[in-house]
């Protein structure tokens, strides 16, 4: 994915290892920004967030915002708001997510060919873990948006943000708790007055693959990272130079 935009990259940082919370994991994103700004190599990473659902700046602001935050509480979901667009999104402690921070002097001109980069990345890396991904959601999936993955339902979401020096492209692939997920987010998504089919949620182990998180892990950073020259950061040393 990188080298798809980015020809001349020779190598990469790869951070690895969760943080001590979803802030410090939030954290841990932005501080991935100014190290790829600063080194200008981009920065990938691919881990397990602790349990969580993220809401978006549109949700803050519907109604029923306070109880869609209760229903999150009451299953047992720390309830995060993110300073980003989109949806809620619920991080079982089995979700993946992932983030790519490029650096780029005119970020606004690239943003299509990112996305394309990136869904194309996701699909091949689900694909290597037998697998059938393709583009596109369901009806009234989760965080709904344009740049999604789907087999036998939503399984991986796609966002991006720029900044005048970089741009970070990142999303989440759900692996197995697509039940779960899909219970937890049925009350919340009512609160906010969002359409939302708990059908539409589905996931790796939905699908009929076997592989559990840490090789979807392994499969997005390969598909991500292919043919650059991987130098290792620890997330704990990423905050620590922050």
């Amino acid at each position: 994915m990188i080298q798809q935009i980015r020809p001349e990259t020779e190598r990469v940082r790869v951070v690895g290892g969760r943080a001590a919370d979803p802030n410090a994991d939030r954290a841990a994103v932005d501080a991935a920004l100014r190290v790829a700004v600063g080194e200008s190599t981009p920065v990938v990473r691919a881990w397990k967030p602790h349990r969580h659902v993220a809401f978006g700046r549109r949700d803050a602001r519907e109604e029923g915002y306070d109880r869609a935050r209760s229903a999150a509480e009451e299953h047992g979901y720390r309830p995060i708001e993110r300073s980003v667009g989109g949806r809620a999104v619920a991080y079982s402690g089995t979700t993946v997510a992932f983030a790519a921070a490029i650096p780029t002097p005119d970020p606004r001109s690239g943003i299509g060919a990112r996305y394309d980069a990136a869904t194309s990345g996701v699909v091949r890396a689900l694909r290597t873990l037998g697998v059938p991904a393709r583009r596109g959601e369901p009806d009234a999936a989760f965080c709904p948006g344009e740049h999604s993955v789907q087999a036998h339902g939503k399984i991986a979401g796609i966002a991006q943000r720029v900044r005048r020096d970089a741009a970070l492209v990142s999303g989440i692939v759900i692996t197995t708790d697509h039940e779960a997920i899909a219970a937890v987010l049925d009350p919340i998504y009512e609160a906010l007055g969002v359409p939302f089919d708990p059908d539409s949620v589905g996931s790796v182990a939905r699908s009929g693959s076997t592989a559990a998180p840490d090789p979807v892990v392994d499969a997005l950073l390969d598909a991500f990272c292919s043919g650059l020259k991987r130098d290792p950061i620890d997330v704990t040393s990423l905050l620590d130079d922050g």
